[in-house]
């Protein structure tokens, strides 16, 4: 992974330093909170419902083992015992003193880590496929490429107050999309042209929240000494360009839906043809200084028999299940990818403790190089472990509470903080993904149903990603009450598709009930057990399930709201 030079070590622990200065001035009331909210949001500190939260920066998800320590150090220390994943591949602290932040920021500093560009309008954190550098389907590594974008954008002068907060993501795997990168608002996918170059497909003016839209294609084909002057141009036009007035209408994609793709693509490639340079060009060996970070660790040479197969087929089906649902291929034989799932039974999805970040820690360093990957799912991921050892691993795993067998299935949710902690939100989330795991906390039925993503939302933000689920769920304020808006249809992947409402909002006590509904309608009507849920729905369309949630396919019977 990468390492900090002079530069990097230097420019955050002054960075650390000033922002101690301001909260000092901050707490004599030398300056308001009004001057002092950018300051905070400039280094990640946000004031929510109750307090305030730290969200810290996890570039393209990777950590080390010494880095998981010292988060687990800060839950511990600082916080209330746990960190909470995030889906921007980031861990976030929500209830830190504003006097102890900056000994958090120097407790990051020391492990090259910080929470600048993880808040603001300006370019956040780059994410990444969590099977980056491991996965079979991949044409290249994209992690380098995050990094030198990561390197560009941070304090970039020219965005740091754009109309809106904007992300990037990245894949190196064009025919399987782990990262979403048709909801960014630059999305990249490394491909490769007829004559067998790499190179990359450049995506733009997606995103979720109020007006969730599909990114459009803006280049096919980018060589790769443009990426960085290419996408200057791209945040160039929009700078200039996207509005100010209104900052539910500042976000790329709507300066890119009002004036179409075809201009939007016009004025980015006037904007480049006029202002890239030899100084913005990215020379093989500055990608070769970079990749040299992030080559393969010292993998053994191991026989290539199935073992996966054969713990599957095992007489443990506890381990068997887990290994089907939680282990992914490897491009190297003899070693898999292992998904911690972190969505237990009574705890909030993506929250983990302060002692299972130590163990998790100590597992890396035995089992996986050292190396830890938060996906955007909110979930961990050991990148490198021998196959042969799933089962010790495994066994470890399920004495944290850690080796919950339901990667990719309902009990998986995704969820924001919703209103236990966050002011915009309508309604809560976190009690209703805690319903749904205990309702559906049978792995013969998680099995059965196959792989469903439930993401909610306590509000139009789309913090939880609502618009992607294959089943979404949207809190709203009905009259003062927390209602809920149910979604069908949703996928972030290749398969791109926003997820449309199936009828009225439901109310608390009626909204596990109708996904239970729902999924049991599914499991009627699947075509076979093959068939995924996201296929069924949009092979026998909305009036099946809107009849076993409401009673009828009638819109004026079904409602809408």
């Amino acid at each position: 992974m990468y390492q900090y030079d002079d530069y990097d070590r230097r420019i955050i622990v002054e960075r650390a330093q000033q922002f101690r200065g301001q909260v000092a001035r901050r707490l004599t009331g030398e300056i308001t909170e009004e001057e002092f909210k950018p300051l905070r949001l400039q280094n990640g500190l946000y004031m929510q419902l109750h307090a305030y939260m730290l969200r810290v920066a996890i570039p393209y998800g990777l950590l080390s083992s010494t880095q998981v320590r010292k988060l687990a150090h800060i839950a511990r220390t600082y916080d209330r015992g746990y960190g909470h994943l995030t889906t921007r591949q980031n861990i976030q602290y929500n209830w830190p003193k504003l006097t102890d932040v900056p000994a958090i920021l120097d407790e990051l500093a020391s492990v090259e880590m910080h929470a600048v560009q993880t808040s603001g309008n300006c370019v956040r954190n780059i994410t990444a496929d969590h099977f980056a550098g491991i996965a079979r389907d991949e044409l290249e590594d994209p992690r380098p490429y995050c990094e030198i974008l990561r390197q560009w954008s941070t304090f970039h002068p020219e965005f740091a107050h754009l109309p809106r907060k904007f992300k990037i993501a990245m894949t190196g795997a064009p025919g399987n999309d782990r990262a979403a990168v048709r909801f960014h608002d630059i999305g990249v996918r490394i491909v490769e042209n007829a004559q067998g170059e790499r190179g990359f497909e450049v995506l733009v003016g997606g995103g979720m929240g109020r007006t969730p839209l599909i990114g459009e294609v803006i280049r096919e084909f980018l060589p790769k000494p443009h990426l960085l002057s290419y996408i200057e141009s791209i945040l160039r036009v929009y700078n200039l360009h996207g509005r100010r007035d209104n900052k539910y209408k500042a976000r790329i994609k709507i300066l890119v839906s009002a004036l179409g793709i075809d201009e939007f693509r016009r004025r980015v490639d006037e904007d480049w043809e006029a202002s890239r340079t030899p100084a913005l060009e990215l020379p093989d060996a500055e990608v070769a200084r970079v990749s040299a970070f992030f080559a393969p660790p010292p993998y053994q040479v191991l026989p290539a028999d199935d073992q996966v197969g054969v713990i599957q087929l095992g007489r443990d089906r506890v381990l068997g299940n887990w290994v089907s649902n939680n282990v992914d291929a490897h491009k190297v034989p003899g070693y898999s990818a292992v998904v911690i799932s972190v969505k237990q039974p009574g705890i909030p999805p993506g929250d983990v403790s302060d002692t299972q970040l130590d163990a998790i820690a100590d597992i890396a360093d035995r089992y996986s190089f050292g190396h830890v990957v938060v996906t955007h799912t909110q979930n961990l991921v050991l990148p490198d472990v021998r196959t042969s050892e799933l089962p010790r691993l495994h066994a470890e795993l399920r004495a944290l509470d850690l080796g919950e067998a339901n990667a990719n299935k309902i009990t998986d949710v995704i969820t924001c903080p919703g209103l236990d902690y966050c002011d915009l939100a309508n309604a809560r989330s976190i009690p209703l993904s805690l319903e749904i795991a205990a309702r559906f906390d049978r792995v013969d039925y998680l099995n059965d149903v196959g792989d469903v993503s439930i993401k909610i939302s306590g509000c139009i933000n789309a913090c939880g990603h609502h618009h992607v689920g294959n089943i979404g769920i949207l809190g709203i304020d009905k009259r003062g009450e927390e209602f809920y808006q149910l979604m069908l249809g949703g996928s972030p992947g290749n398969d791109a598709s926003i997820g449309k409402i199936l009828g009225r909002a439901l109310a608390q006590d009626e909204i596990v009930d109708a996904v239970e509904k729902v999924l049991d309608r599914y499991l009627e009507i699947r075509e076979s057990p093959d068939e995924r849920f996201l296929d069924a729905v949009r092979r026998v369309g909305f009036d099946p399930f809107k009849v076993a949630v409401y009673g009828s396919a009638d819109p004026l019977d079904a409602g809408g709201d």
